[in-house]
């Protein structure tokens, strides 16, 4: 019976370290794999991060790439766009010429021929302006006048003009022709007025000043009134056919038109003129001076 026992004892001590040992394998070896897959998740998750890193590199490189090829063009681009906007903000050459034509008549029945041909080209902030004058008086010889003038834009409304005028006239037996050096303004003055303002200086202390001013009144679209403003101040004049000093020339009238287009337009004029008169010389005698009204009618044209 004790030998059963011990037999019995013995079994059972050898299963449990059966038992034991066995499950002590189990446990390393799962311990061994988990290690295993442990290390193949973080191998794994390394060689993700790494070809991440690698991608987001040739991307940042493709794209450095890429926009080192798109650098020029997009150079290009923009100063074609600022060229284009250079000529659409002033840097086209542009050109314009309009002729007035006009007689006038007053209660004397005398009549006067007035042309004036006005011609400019270039751009918004440079042009040349060539102006040209006819007058002629009834049964009398005309004088002409001519103004090449240099325009240079000083602001949204106004050109600063410099250049030359010269004179012709036909009544003078002697110096008929003057040149005088000219120095002006040309805009829009507060109120939408036109204006023209000139400082002359010439030979024989010849210095005067003149002013040209008018503004549109649309009645319609196409009728239109312009009141005008024309005057003429001599501040010194020693020639053989001095002109009085003061205010020496001055049209003020009304011009009513009516546009038939934009490049042909009749109109109908009523003015007030007074002239000082000339000054006594050894070349010539004294006049008085004269104010008159005067009425008429033209046809100005533009192209």
């Amino acid at each position: 019976m004790r030998i059963i026992k011990s037999f019995t004892l013995s079994a059972v001590t050898l299963a449990l370290g059966s038992m034991t040992s066995t499950l002590w394998a189990m446990g390393e070896h799962t311990d061994a794999h988990m290690s295993s897959h442990q290390m193949r998740d973080m191998s794994d998750m390394q060689n993700l991060a790494k070809d991440v890193v690698t991608d987001s590199a040739q991307i940042n490189h493709a794209e450095h790439a890429e926009h080192a090829v798109e650098l020029p063009i997009a150079s290009t681009e923009i100063y074609a766009h600022t060229a284009d906007h250079r000529i659409e903000h002033g840097g086209q050459i542009y050109q314009s010429t309009e002729i007035d034509s006009r007689w006038l008549s007053n209660s004397d029945g005398e009549g006067f021929l007035k042309s004036e041909l006005e011609s400019r080209i270039g751009t918004d902030e440079n042009k040349l302006f060539l102006k040209l004058h006819a007058d002629k008086a009834e049964s009398a010889k005309a004088d002409y006048a001519a103004q090449a003038m240099y325009s240079r834009m000083i602001s949204d409304f106004w050109d600063v003009q410099a250049g030359v005028r010269y004179r012709y006239d036909q009544k003078h037996s002697s110096d008929k022709s003057r040149y005088d050096a000219a120095l002006g303004l040309h805009g829009l003055a507060p109120y939408f007025f036109e204006t023209d303002a000139y400082l002359f200086v010439g030979q024989d202390n010849q210095v005067s000043f003149s002013l040209e001013t008018e503004r549109d009144i649309l009645l319609t679209q196409k009728l239109i009134t312009q009141p005008y403003l024309n005057m003429n101040v001599v501040f010194s004049d020693d020639s053989r056919y001095a002109q009085k000093t003061g205010l020496n020339d001055v049209w003020l009238g009304v011009e009513t038109r009516y546009e038939i287009s934009k490049k042909i337009m009749p109109f109908v004029d009523i003015a007030y003129h007074y002239e000082k008169g000339d000054k006594q010389t050894a070349w010539q005698t004294k006049t008085d001076s004269e104010a008159d009204w005067w009425y008429g009618a033209g046809v100005r044209m533009k192209f």
